[in-house]
């Protein structure tokens, strides 16, 4: 991992702690939250306030995530907003904690200049035994307070002015007037400078989950669906309707397809079709060359060519699909019949434009795990977990890739694969894919007779 670090695709845009007043403030949240302390004089902070170099201290990396459920931070900073999530163990994690911070950006950089906000993403699950608890989690809730208890203490001082000005014999209340005082000494004047954190409760119907070797949960869709990465089986009964193992090609297919989740690419508004099906060539290519030891020199678009051309007839059936949809899309070639049978066919699609666009895009960097762009960007855990197993030629490849082509500009990377928000951009020229029929009522996900195919028409009564 150490050619990751150096080029900064891991450990990346962390917050560094090195001045001995912000150590003391997080050593009084870690006694509130994990009752430990750190002797580190200087270390790195994620957005939660988690610590690689303390983790590796303390023995234990979920020292803020207990039980990997309910994570705890402590916020130094309101800089920590643009740091990553590191050890997510649930997807909506990180876009709640960072709106927390967004939504309430002036209170916390007031509270954190001279304290640590320390809290918790709460629900009513405090462990996993079993999969059936996930369906428990419908809400996380935000609770923050500084070490020094100055949100509580302000919100209580609030209700005792309230009262003071309520009551008729308030000035004559000597111990409400005393105590008054005494909170005001601590949270300053809080009718002035009110103390209240906004936007601390959020739904979460659909997310991905780390636990039971990787779940998909999708509730609020028409046709609800967990997607297990792991052990089906295993999970047990669950509370819905439909349960997919990830070798299930046709049933995610058609779930993705009958709940409006996914698009081609070739007909995604604004995207360069032609570009994203080359770079994904190339990484297929590149797959195939370290498994047989070939040399793939730097990697560069001429040296893979010719190790396509080495291939011949035996190149990988991803390549060749996808260099079908190519010929179709630039040279006028037959236009390729690509079903949810062929291994090439969830590389051919993206996420819709919508709220589960970036849950969607995870889902399907896990079912194209050759598209090591779209893995890194989407699914970060599954990305780290993987590189390790590379052949040294393919590390070194993918690191220099990804450090020339999306590290200088990730913001415009994202636009160009994923779209922007929807509504941004006009819709898209009919195409061939536009021939096929609808069905006159969406299928169920259970029938798997049918297929799915060409990108994304459901085909009925095809084995």
């Amino acid at each position: 991992m150490k050619r990751l670090i150096e080029k900064g695709l891991m450990f990346g845009n962390l917050v560094r702690v090195d001045s001995p007043a912000l150590v003391e403030r997080y050593n009084r949240g870690l006694r509130q939250l994990a009752r430990k302390e750190t002797t580190l004089t200087e270390f790195h902070i994620d957005l939660s306030g988690y610590s690689p170099e303390i983790g590796d201290e303390f023995g234990d990396h979920l020292y803020l995530n207990p039980n990997g459920c309910n994570r705890q931070f402590i916020l130094l900073s309101t800089e920590q907003k643009s740091a990553p999530l590191l050890n997510a163990k649930f997807s909506m994690s990180r876009s709640i904690l960072r709106q927390f911070i967004e939504e309430n950006e002036a209170q916390l950089f007031s509270l954190t200049a001279r304290d640590a906000v320390v809290g918790e993403l709460e629900d009513t699950v405090y462990e996993l035994g079993s999969a059936v608890r996930l369906f428990d989690i419908q809400r996380i809730t935000v609770v923050a307070d500084t070490t020094g208890n100055h949100v509580a203490e302000s919100e209580k001082l609030s209700g005792l002015i309230a009262r003071f000005r309520a009551e008729p014999e308030g000035w004559h209340d000597d111990a409400l007037i005393s105590e008054m005082i005494g909170l005001a000494e601590r949270t300053g004047d809080v009718t002035r400078n009110p103390v209240a954190l906004r936007a601390t409760s959020f739904e979460t119907p659909d997310f991905w989950t780390a636990h039971f070797g990787g779940l998909y949960l999708f509730r609020s869709v028409p046709h609800p669906a967990a997607i297990a990465m792991g052990d089906r089986i295993a999970l047990g009964a669950l509370p819905i309707d439909y349960v997919f193992a990830h070798e299930q090609r046709n049933e995610i297919a058609k779930f993705l397809e009958i709940n409006g989740l996914v698009e081609p690419i070739v007909r995604a508004r604004g995207a360069d079709a032609g570009a994203i099906l080359r770079q994904k060539m190339d990484f297929i290519l590149v797959e195939a060359a370290s498994h047989l030891g070939l040399d793939a020199g730097s990697g560069s678009r001429r040296e893979l060519r010719a190790i396509a051309q080495h291939l011949g007839a035996t190149l990988p059936e991803e390549f060749q699909a996808l260099a079908a949809i190519l010929r179709w899309l630039e040279a006028g070639g037959p236009w390729p019949r690509i079903d949810s049978r062929h291994p090439a066919y969830f590389y051919t699609l993206r996420a819709a434009q919508g709220p589960l666009r970036d849950l969607v895009n995870m889902l399907l960097a896990e079912l194209c795990p050759l598209d090591v762009r779209q893995m890194f960007i989407c699914h970060k855990e599954l990305f780290y977990r993987l590189y390790a197993t590379w052949p040294e030629a393919k590390k070194a490849y993918v690191a220099d890739f990804l450090e020339r082509e999306y590290q200088i500009d990730k913001a415009g990377a994202r636009q160009a694969l994923f779209g922007g928000e929807p509504g941004m951009e006009d819709a898209p020229a009919p195409g061939p894919w536009d021939r096929v029929p609808a069905p006159p009522k969406a299928p169920s996900p259970r029938d798997a007779v049918d297929l799915v195919g060409p990108w994304g028409a459901v085909l009925r009564g095809r084995r």
